[in-house]
């Protein structure tokens, strides 16, 4: 494939305040090593091994910081709009605790280091990977949490909500469900099918060119992809687009690491009588222009939670808005959590 030069279609930055390298610590720790993990599929995991990220002063209470499908621990190089000083996320206020997702690649354990079940990796929950965030911050001392999370991160919250309801505060959601629509588990359906077809890296960057489809809106490939030939003559900005995101997720990502997480994501189906019994301050916030998670599911899932607040972010570029677009979210964040 001809190489292709990333051409940037986001807003500028805000004004430098990068998160200094002596405000955050990079980690690792196992747990389990004594008594073991039961999964949901009734696994025992013993010797897990967690990647993490801390930002501020260590204190018992924290802000939990729970990432997307493809992100990391590392909140300071994905959400520059949400931490440092003055912001919602600020380490000279706040304890921030972000780990790796237990079924990750980015320094947690992943799929090839777990037992299999049947011949094949474990089918990973949700539940399973609040339960290993339980104890890291056991680990750590923290004994209450504030919850923050977008994308698979907010339905990871609804999981926290649920499993470990006498530890978290509040909790702000962001362009997350609390279960998949028959719509969002057939797109995860079709990127798992493409990584089966085509294992060793060309499945993966399909099913990146999937996700990033439904990441955006018609919106705003129509504002930052409607060239042609401004890359590569005779093609299609939105072509080597999407192309250029499949490279890039390849060369990062495991593609056993995509299976499970996006299973763990399809199989978590909350019940409504399960969600009203959700007894914390919850703010969910929908994307007006969100078409893998529409605003409207979001909003009925925060109308079922009986402290619940919907707040609606006005953006054209979908459901990254939350990364790249994020307007008032950060204001709406910081009045939730502290004020």
């Amino acid at each position: 494939m001809t190489a292709v030069t990333h051409v940037p279609d986001l807003p500028p930055p805000l004004p430098d305040r990068t998160v200094p390298e002596r405000c955050f610590r990079q980690q690792t720790v196992r747990l389990f090593r004594h008594t073991p993990l039961l999964l949901d599929c009734g696994q025992a995991v013993s010797d897990i091994r967690v990647a993490y990220h801390t930002y501020g002063t260590p204190r018992e209470h924290a802000v939990l910081v729970l990432h997307a499908l493809t992100g990391t621990s590392a909140v300071h190089e994905w959400w520059p709009d949400f931490l440092g000083e003055g912001r919602p996320l600020d380490p000279t206020r706040d304890f921030v605790v972000c780990a790796n997702v237990l079924g990750g690649c980015a320094g947690t354990s992943g799929p090839a280091e777990l037992p299999r079940v049947n011949g094949e990796d474990p089918p990973l929950t949700l539940r399973d990977m609040a339960r290993v965030g339980r104890a890291l911050l056991e680990e750590l001392g923290v004994r209450r949490v504030s919850l923050i999370g977008a994308s698979m991160g907010g339905m990871l919250a609804y999981a926290w909500l649920l499993e470990c309801p006498d530890l978290v505060d509040r909790a702000v959601i962001i362009g997350a469900p609390a279960r998949h629509s028959p719509w969002a588990i057939g797109l995860n359906t079709a990127a798992r099918s493409a990584i089966r077809a085509a294992p060793g890296g060309e499945g993966l960057k399909v099913a990146r060119m999937v996700a990033m489809l439904s990441y955006r809106s018609p919106q705003s490939f129509a504002l930052t992809q409607a060239g042609w030939g401004t890359r590569r003559p005779g093609t299609p900005d939105i072509t080597t687009y999407l192309e250029h995101q499949g490279e890039k997720l390849a060369a990062r990502f495991c593609e056993r690491t995509y299976l499970a997480l996006t299973g763990a994501m399809d199989r978590f189906q909350p019940t409504d009588e399960e969600l009203r019994s959700i007894r914390v301050p919850v703010l969910a916030v929908g994307i007006s222009s969100d078409v893998l998670y529409p605003p409207a599911e979001v909003r009925a899932f925060a109308d079922l939670l009986p402290r619940g607040r919907y707040a609606e972010l006005k953006s054209v570029h979908g459901h990254d808005a939350f990364l790249i677009d994020p307007g008032e979210l950060p204001g709406w964040v910081e009045g939730f959590l502290h004020g």
